[in-house]
């Protein structure tokens, strides 16, 4: 299928071909008729996207201060391989759909194969989007005017937080797209509108649909102007959907607006607010989120979750609704704000110039023969002869910046890359000259020429990819953690022990690999030792996956299990017990900032401090041996120091976490055959122990691995 997409290393805009999404759980499959184009959002990131990378800087110095903290840490080519490697990623432009359903997902009992539907879905041939974000269109209205039920509903969520009243005096400030639609839904609302803009044309628009359209070029002052209609009574609320960085729209909409008024910030403007303007009149100011209540809530977005209607009587969907029905009922009209209708492939006409006079909401208009393809060949090089290609799951940031990078280093043979959505995909199997990109992960278990599939998806999935893969008689490399309780584990064991010979697995523990880890095991060599590994891991917020325990695991199990298997391979032991504390009041709610003691087999002891309330500016790693009166200790993968060792002080380099060397030797490996690179029995007991460290932690005391 077709997408357009935003590349912001370049600046281009383009019409990529990328393998069609799956359905998801709790989602719908829709093949798109057309969509909305947001000059104003749409712009923004097409202007940011041409940008150089000063320019860039200058946009986002919060993201500035992050790359300098990182340079200090991390060192300055690792620094730039993340910003790169960030910036290499494309974003998929347009959230104003119109399609048809062709597909329904699990749980999915809201809509059935050929419902027309709006959704915030991109500028796809096909696209995926959870049920929340998915509403029916009436019969009575065309797909073009159902291409403006998102930007209908971000007018109406700031409508709705103004709460205007019959007969109230509204001023719009700013009449793009979604001013005008504003602005037309307050006087369905029964609502004296009064329209503000220094374009001409959309004045004139605003006149003709009964708005009073002023514009200040013209040299109309608008507080004077709204003073004036009042009675020196004031506008009972303000709504401002312009887009600039003048602080001199916040202080008119004060000037303009009477005691006591309302302001509801829907656009983008400059916030240097004075004090006085605010405590004279008593006013509120309020900033508007999007399509409304449930945007931005994983639970609600992205597990189908709904708010009680008797609770929150508005959500997103309740908004997208509202606006068809609006538009149904003959109460806006939208079709006379449409200026531009292209087909896909002439896309460039709407991208070209997105600031030429006159535009203000263009349709792109979609084929409908698009066929279903989940796998697109992305390069047409060919293997050499022989065994060790490779099938790729999962193509998220961690793939882009970590993963290829070493495998291209190793000289490995990339057939596929696979991503649920499928765009990442093609764009990451074109930066590594991988023969083909593809949405369903199961063409690479089911392809005879895959002798490895590579698993870097979201950790509820590792288990049952994991099985798969197994299933299917080929190795499998999954990054940490293998998966998130004893059940899977158990399931995992059976099947490997079950497997082929031949087919082997592995879990992305590469600490073990870096050259660092291997010097400090060669010279601690065997016998008991102390251990202790700090982790400055810093804050994560609690809305993010990672804490979700059904899909990340916690940051224990999905993160600090790389430390057990450190201190494991230091070790050369077992853990045969652990425990875990955590601090403050209620320390089960908070695994993130933790002390893990590890007994283990051999007599050696390990504490390894898992903190995420440090400072950014120290050291993100750390790790110390105490053996046989000798220390070694290793800041942050970049220099390793040695106390008490003959002919070794110091060993320094870039910062390697080991992932280079173990991807080398899995290549290797999967080629020329050879041993596991870390024993099953080692990759079981490490995932066991992380299990521990939460059950110690509820039971309040150490537990046994068996």
């Amino acid at each position: 299928m077709k997408q357009i997409i935003q590349d912001l290393k370049s600046g281009a805009t383009i019409l990529e071909e990328v393998p069609v999404p799956q359905v998801k759980s709790g989602a719908v499959l829709i093949q798109t008729t057309c969509t909305l184009v947001s000059l104003g959002t749409e712009r923004m990131l097409v202007e940011f996207g041409k940008a150089n990378l000063i320019d860039k800087a200058r946009q986002q110095p919060d993201k500035v201060k992050q790359v300098l903290d990182k340079i200090k840490t991390d060192g300055l080519q690792p620094t730039l391989e993340a910003v790169f490697n960030k910036l290499g990623q494309p974003l998929p432009l347009g959230y104003c759909n119109v399609g048809k359903v062709v597909a329904v997902g699990k749980g999915v009992t809201e809509f059935v194969v050929g419902d027309r539907v709006a959704s915030n879905g991109n500028h796809a041939e096909f696209v995926c989007v959870p049920k929340n974000l998915v509403a029916k269109i009436p019969d009575n209205v065309t797909d073009e005017e159902a291409a403006f039920t998102v930007i209908g509903s971000i007018g109406l969520q700031g409508i709705r937080l103004l709460n205007p009243q019959l007969g109230e005096t509204i001023v719009v400030i700013g009449l793009g797209l979604i001013g005008l639609v504003t602005a037309e839904l307050l006087k369905a609302n029964g609502c004296r509108v009064i329209g503000v803009d220094f374009d001409q044309q959309k004045v004139d628009i605003a006149n003709q649909k009964g708005i009073i359209g002023i514009n200040p070029a013209k040299g109309i002052d608008p507080v004077k102007f709204v003073q004036e209609l009042t009675g020196s009574i004031g506008a009972d609320g303000v709504i401002i959907t312009a887009s600039t960085k003048s602080n001199d729209v916040i202080h008119e909409a004060a000037e303009m607006s009477r005691k006591r008024g309302r302001i509801i910030l829907v656009g983008v403007i400059g916030l240097d607010i004075r004090r006085d303007d605010f405590y004279k009149k008593e006013l509120t100011f309020q900033v508007s989120c999007s399509y409304g209540p449930g945007r931005y809530d994983d639970n609600y977005e992205n597990k189908g979750q709904d708010y009680p209607l008797a609770f929150v009587r508005w959500t997103e969907k309740r908004n997208f609704e509202t606006i068809l029905n609006t538009i149904s009922a003959g109460n806006l009209d939208v079709k006379s704000l449409i200026t531009e209708d292209v087909e896909l492939k002439n896309y460039h006409e709407i991208y070209g110039d997105m600031r030429k006079h006159g535009s203000i909401a263009s349709i792109i208009r979609f084929p409908t023969d698009s066929t279903i393809d989940t796998v697109v060949p992305v390069n047409t090089n060919t293997f050499n002869p022989g065994k060790g290609k490779i099938g790729i799951i999962g193509a998220g940031n961690f793939t882009s910046a970590t993963v290829l990078p070493a495998l291209l280093k190793a000289k490995a043979e990339i057939k596929y890359i696979a991503s649920a959505q499928g765009l990442s995909a093609k764009v990451l199997a074109k930066k590594a000259s991988a023969a083909n990109a593809t949405s369903d992960y199961k063409v690479i278990l089911s392809d005879k020429d895959v002798d490895l599939a590579i698993i870097t998806t979201r950790h509820n999935l590792h288990a049952s990819m994991v099985l798969e893969t197994l299933n299917a008689g080929k190795s499998v490399f999954v990054e940490k953690p293998l998966c998130l309780n004893e059940s899977e584990l158990e399931s995992i064991s059976k099947a490997y022990k079950e497997a082929p010979k031949n087919v082997t697995l592995t879990v992305g523990f590469n600490r073990r690999f870096s050259p660092f880890a291997v010097k400090m095991k060669q010279l601690v060599g065997d016998g008991p030792k102390n251990i202790i590994a700090t982790m400055n891991a810093g804050f994560i917020p609690a809305d993010v996956w990672v804490h979700d325990l059904e899909v990340g695991g916690g940051r224990i199990i999905g993160e600090a299990c790389h430390f057990i298997d450190l201190c494991s391979f230091l070790a050369g032991s077992k853990v045969t017990s652990v425990c875990m504390n955590a601090m403050g009041e209620n320390p089960q709610e908070n695994t993130d900032n933790v002390s893990i003691l590890l007994k283990y087999a051999n007599g050696s002891n390990a504490v390894i401090n898992y903190f995420a309330n440090g400072s950014k500016a120290y050291s993100k790693e750390r790790v110390e041996v105490f053996s046989q009166e000798r220390i070694l200790i290793l800041d942050n993968w970049r220099e390793l120091k040695g106390y008490g060792f003959k002919g070794f002080s110091s060993m320094k380099s870039g910062m390697d976490k080991g992932h280079k060397a173990q991807f080398s030797l899995l290549n290797d490996r999967i080629k020329t055959g050879g041993a596991p690179l870390i024993p099953f029995e080692c990759i079981e007991n490490t995932t066991k122990a992380s299990f521990a460290c939460i059950s110690s932690l509820k039971e309040n005391k150490w537990v046994e691995i068996k």
